[in-house]
């Protein structure tokens, strides 16, 4: 589903940064969690915001604790939108802690999910078995989504570490790698005990990655949301997002928000 533009609305009133572009999207990517949504109110997200998401994660392992017919319908509706839906990176830990790996992927594919979230943010996982799951996840037809950081209070970005982990993850075929930032965005990764962005941290990622393009900042709080769209642009990948956030999200990025509103004024005095 693709939000259409209203004859009734100016094209610069619908988007006064003149920049976000439709789905499939390439930048300017938004991925939901989705803690335990009803079917109903699911089907309400997608027909108001679907055009506005890109991928839906069904948070950690919320994925069995579903019933079948309900899983299989948000999978379905998922697709229907276009969007890329896939299990938490924390359940695919739970089947590496059990031996389950084969297990894991035999489901997720006869299921239908369309990606999987390749994670270490409570486990120990080596480079080779990390990069074994990516290149599974591959060959399985599943688009991949890797993760860095880990979820304990207080826990810190180590930057070589960080660098050495995104290249390889890129260049063995996953799509982003996501900033680890719990669906509480405080207190871990580029997050201080506030919730408030370590700025210095950002800008050493920035400054080292091949291209932000590789990245997802996970930012479930409004203020960084605002905070990484003024600094980096409204076209970033973000991430655990709320459902009920969504729109709200896209009207940061386009300049619809007194936030982020000096966006668009940018786009209007680069135009005269």
């Amino acid at each position: 589903m693709e939000a259409k533009p209203h004859a009734e609305w100016h094209p610069m009133l619908q988007d006064p940064t003149g920049s976000r572009a439709g789905k499939p999207r390439t930048a300017g990517k938004t991925m939901v969690i989705d803690k335990g949504l009803g079917i109903r109110a699911y089907e309400d997200l997608l027909e108001t915001s679907g055009a506005y998401i890109d991928m839906i994660k069904l948070g950690f392992g919320t994925s069995v604790l579903y019933s079948r017919k309900a899983l299989l319908e948000k999978i379905a509706i998922a697709k229907q939108n276009g969007i890329a839906i896939m299990p938490g990176g924390t359940f695919l830990e739970v089947a590496i802690t059990k031996g389950l790996v084969a297990s894991f992927f035999q489901s997720v594919t006869k299921l239908g999910f369309t990606a999987i979230e390749v994670s270490d943010g409570t486990i120990d996982m080596n480079r080779r078995l990390r990069s074994e799951l990516i290149i599974r996840g591959l060959d399985e037809g599943l688009e991949v989504y890797t993760e860095y950081g880990k979820k304990m209070w207080g826990s810190q970005i180590e930057i070589e570490d960080f660098l050495e982990t995104v290249h390889t993850d890129i260049s063995l075929g996953a799509a982003h790698v996501t900033v680890e930032g719990r669906e509480s965005g405080i207190g871990v990764g580029i997050f201080d005990e506030n919730g408030e962005c370590k700025e210095d941290e950002i800008d050493l990622v920035i400054k080292n990655v091949p291209s932000p393009d590789c990245l997802m900042w996970e930012a479930p709080l409004k203020s960084q949301q605002t905070q990484l769209i003024l600094k980096l642009g409204p076209d970033i990948h973000l991430g655990n997002i709320a459902p009920e956030e969504v729109i709200a999200l896209e009207a940061l990025r386009r300049g619809l928000r007194s936030d982020t509103m000096k966006l668009g004024m940018r786009t209007e005095n680069h135009n005269k």
